[in-house]
């Protein structure tokens, strides 16, 4: 059981790191005449992985674009951002809680 949540908890942090990627990429071509916003549909691709080193698939949100045809959002960008890391920091969490219970677990198998 604790490996099929770990195998859960890494897919997660995997497309978090995914999609912080494509947000920095959103955010160095916040001035490119042209570029349109890329992300992730995270909730379809953590539910359709099966721990397959794929690359989550890009989606380009339909997002009002300006004079230039850019539609990269600061706001939209930097909520994700920080978005993003609050979920990072909770699945940090969850591991370091993993693994401290096997820790435990092992202690005690020891005899304390």
């Amino acid at each position: 059981m604790l490996e099929r949540v770990a195998d859960k908890l890494q897919t997660y942090m995997d497309l978090l790191s995914a999609r912080q990627k494509l947000v920095a990429s959103n955010l160095a071509n916040i001035d490119t005449p042209g570029y349109k916003t890329r992300d992730i549909d995270f909730h379809f691709e953590f539910m359709s992985r099966t721990g397959s080193p794929d690359k989550p698939a890009v989606i380009e949100p339909d997002l009002p674009a300006k004079n230039d045809g850019n539609n990269v959002s600061l706001d939209r960008e930097t909520r994700l951002l920080s978005e993003n890391g609050m979920r990072f920091q909770m699945a940090s969490l969850l591991a370091r809680g993993q693994l401290k219970m096997v820790r435990e677990a092992i202690q005690e198998g020891k005899g304390g």
